[in-house]
């Protein structure tokens, strides 16, 4: 912090008597804190380091200050920001945003609302006494609190500025609002519910009511975790979309892990700790909360419910089973994984007493893989699996990938859609045969991803898996297996395959 100072002259302080050293050295303290008071009061970054010096800095909280400072500025009015749980969300927008505004706007409206009463005015509180305290009179010592109006959700400044904290679904008759700050809207009972509905009252309440509420040149700011596709960031986003002359949004997503596989922020949240979680968690929720990407049934081709459940710890004995690869270019390539699908076909009566084929997931991989990684894990996959098929996309890495396991003596068909014949197409061809009952998939972490998959299709971020999973269908669709000999009825069918899921 010492801009402006001669280093050379400042060296020769040592030489100065002790009294002059001691004053010297307090000036240069005095200038460095009047400097962290002035970048305090022009940053939303340096005000939060000043008044919390424990807050640890990661790549997001530069992305998202820069945003609350154009918003302060007047050259943003509509922000949405989605992040993760325990990522400072609700610091940065309920607690240390209105603060500075105010400190900023001493006479302005800032509305706070919460998806509960109880948690809004719980923030109001904490941002009253942040106004109140040393720290933030030291940054702007023009501002105070009104000596009769310090109710915790619900007080005014000395310059008439005031704070108002409302919960989702609260009244805000009477109130007008320059800012406002709509802080995870959803409840966790919300985001649990399998009516879509509850996400539809909140949007009806925001366009009733706080929509309303903001005064001429009024600014909003919502930043909030996604639950679902119909949350308010999906209906706002929606209607911003598909409707002229409505409100033009920036949208900024954060997801826990980046697309490179790295933490968002690793000074806080390791990698090993996210991974840890992503495997504890559904896929669903994990998507969505983490990751910011929630998938909707509405518009899939196949739905989760189609899915037969496999409740047994053990796969049942498999006569057929086939591997199917959808391979991707590079592993630095932001957006293309290679995936691998592996299937069993069993046999079982249905419902009319007559048995049929059935087919079952038995595993299932994603990674981003260079093309030798690529053909070693191929490899090894074959080798664990010994799968009577093994189908290979012949695209990308998929033909020198052929190549090779050919040439190591694998068996290895070349699949090839014809022309016209796209994913959509593909994936409508065998979604009959999952409402028909005929695929199974166990319960397990991989099989989870597989079905998210194919729930987000055509519209979710990824579809290697559904790709791969495609195109093992396809095959089993052709039929032509042959079953083991069955004379022996009395006698336990050995598993022919290795009998535990990983």
């Amino acid at each position: 912090m010492l801009e402006g100072i001669d280093l050379k002259a400042l060296s020769q302080v040592k030489n100065l008597p002790v009294e002059d050293q001691r004053e010297v050295l307090g000036l240069l303290e005095d200038l460095e804190l009047a400097k962290k008071k002035e970048i305090a009061r022009e940053t939303f970054l340096g005000f939060t380091k000043y008044v919390w010096p424990a807050f640890i800095e990661g790549r997001h909280h530069k992305v998202i200050a820069e945003a609350f400072e154009r918003v302060i500025n007047g050259d943003l009015k509509r922000l949405i920001i989605n992040m993760p749980p325990r990522h400072t969300k609700s610091e940065f927008a309920s607690y240390l945003l209105p603060a500075w505004f105010l400190g900023q706007n001493p006479e302005k409206k800032v509305i706070q609302t919460s998806h509960t009463a109880e948690l809004s005015v719980g923030f109001g509180r904490k941002v009253r006494n942040l106004v109140d305290s040393d720290d933030f009179k030291e940054i702007f010592p023009e501002l105070a609190l009104r000596a009769d109006s310090k109710a915790a959700g619900r007080w005014s400044t000395n310059q008439g500025g005031e704070y108002f904290a409302i919960g989702v679904g609260g009244a805000v008759t009477g109130k007008g609002a320059d800012l406002l700050i709509i802080d995870d809207p959803h409840s966790e009972q919300d985001g649990q519910s399998i009516d879509a509905a509850v996400f539809d009252k909140t949007y009806e309440w925001y366009t009733s009511g706080p929509r309303q509420r903001l005064q001429p040149g009024g600014a909003i700011i919502i930043v909030m975790t996604r639950w679902h596709k119909r949350d308010l960031t999906g209906k706002i986003v929606k209607a911003s979309t598909q409707r002229e002359g409505v409100d033009d949004w920036e949208l900024i997503e954060f997801p826990a892990l980046m697309p490179s596989g790295n933490s968002l922020w690793p000074g806080f949240w390791s990698q090993k700790e996210l991974l840890a979680l992503k495997n504890e968690l559904p896929a669903p929720k994990w998507e969505a909360q983490y990751q910011q990407s929630p998938t909707s049934e509405e518009g899939a081709l196949v739905k989760r419910e189609w899915w037969k459940r496999w409740e047994r710890d053990r796969p049942p004995p498999c006569d057929f089973v086939i591997q199917s690869w959808d391979t991707a270019f590079l592993k630095t390539r932001r957006a293309d994984f290679s995936a691998c699908t592996t299937w069993g076909v069993f046999y079982q009566p249905d419902d009319d007493g007559q048995t049929r084929p059935n087919i079952i997931l038995l595993d299932a991989y994603k990674e981003r893989l260079e093309f030798p990684e690529l053909k070693k894990t191929a490899m090894e996959f074959y080798n664990n699996w010994e799968p009577d098929a093994c189908i290979v996309e012949a695209k990308a890495a998929g033909t020198p990938l052929v190549f090779e396991l050919r040439a190591m003596g694998i068996p290895v068909s070349e699949y090839t859609p014809s022309r016209g014949n796209d994913k959509v197409a593909r994936v409508n061809a065998v979604a009959d045969m999952f409402a028909s009952g005929v695929v199974w998939c166990p319960e397990t972490r991989f099989a989870e991803m597989v079905i998210e998959e194919f729930a987000s299709f055509p519209v979710g971020e990824h579809d290697d898996l559904v790709d791969s999973s495609t195109q093992a269908l396809l095959r089993f669709r052709q039929g032509g297996f042959l079953r083991l000999n069955t004379d022996e009825e009395d006698e336990p069918t050995p598993y022919r395959k290795r009998a535990a899921y990983y």
